[in-house]
């Protein structure tokens, strides 16, 4: 049986009082699909809006959009919209703050990774799209999620499981020692459903994150455990050394390609506090162990 996000003041999905239409932009992507399907479920109007117009057969109603184009287009698809969920990177929030009706709801994603000490790209257009709400007046909230697992197309997990089918020994920087606080997709979605329930005026940040925080050497020894795999030994390697090896993943066969930055990545604690996302939202997290089991309800042999 899979985990339930948790009931609470600001409802679960399913409990979402208003039945006006949400349009969700993204609605093809990983969280922007859940969030879809969830909305359906409940009985709400969905206007999906997406950039490929290859996923449109199978998202009835659907508004073709580019975040990127000329604001007009997107003010045009989003100009009966009352609550906006935005899946989409969050370095389009100022485009979507300049097309958005002035009363829309804006519900956005952003990332944990804008707490980096190394910022790149994705960690600094998420710390974009958070100033540019911040700084509007808007009714809008940026929910920065840790690392999602669980949904169709979330494989870091997946990634990490198929990695460790070929490794004797697990070598990580520091022992994998710093901290990890991965959040099953069923909570992101839940935390989404939740924010458009809420009624506040003016922009909001949040992080979600899962129920606590492991070790990384912990975490492989659960994605072992969910995935059927033999408990594998950690190895304490410099983060040098493992960041030089990275760089040879795309050329060998069968094995999952690693971003050098993802080693140095694994030096960084990433444990939040959870008390705003429980007491705000009324969402609290699966357990990680729960989380881990729906992607191998079956561990293989």
């Amino acid at each position: 049986m899979q985990p339930q996000p948790a009931t609470g003041q600001a409802g679960a999905p399913g409990q979402t009082g208003s039945k006006e239409p949400v349009h969700v932009i993204g609605a093809s992507g990983r969280s922007g699909q859940a969030v879809y399907k969830a909305l359906r479920a409940q009985g709400t109007p969905v206007v999906p809006l997406i950039r490929n117009p290859a996923f449109a057969s199978g998202l009835p109603g659907a508004r073709l959009i580019d975040l990127t184009g000329p604001t007009g287009q997107l003010r045009a698809a989003l100009a009966d919209a009352t609550a906006i969920v935005c899946t989409a990177h969050a370095r389009n929030i100022p485009a979507l703050l300049a097309a958005a009706p002035p009363n829309a709801k804006l519900i956005c994603l952003g990332s944990t990774r804008k707490f980096t000490r190394w910022p790149d790209a994705h960690g600094q257009g998420v710390l974009r799209g958070e100033k540019a709400l911040m700084a509007s007046d808007r009714t809008g909230i940026i929910l920065h999620p840790t690392m999602i697992y669980g949904a169709q197309g979330e494989n870091n997990v997946q990634r990490l499981a198929a990695l460790l089918r070929f490794m004797p020994v697990v070598p990580l920087p520091a022992g994998g020692k710093a901290l990890v606080q991965p959040i099953w997709q069923g909570d992101v979605t839940a935390s989404i459903l939740a924010a458009l329930d809420r009624h506040w005026q003016g922009p909001k940040s949040l992080v979600i994150a899962g129920a606590r925080a492991v070790s990384y050497r912990h975490f492989i020894e659960l994605v072992c455990q969910a995935a059927g795999l033999k408990p594998r030994p950690v190895l304490p390697v410099p983060a040098a050394l493992l960041m030089a090896l990275a760089r040879l993943t795309p050329f060998l066969p069968g094995i999952p390609c690693i971003d050098p930055a993802e080693i140095r990545r694994l030096l960084e604690d990433k444990n939040f506090d959870i008390t705003p996302m429980e007491t705000f939202l009324g969402i609290k997290p699966v357990p990680l162990e729960k989380g881990l089991a729906t992607l191998w309800p079956t561990p293989a042999s």
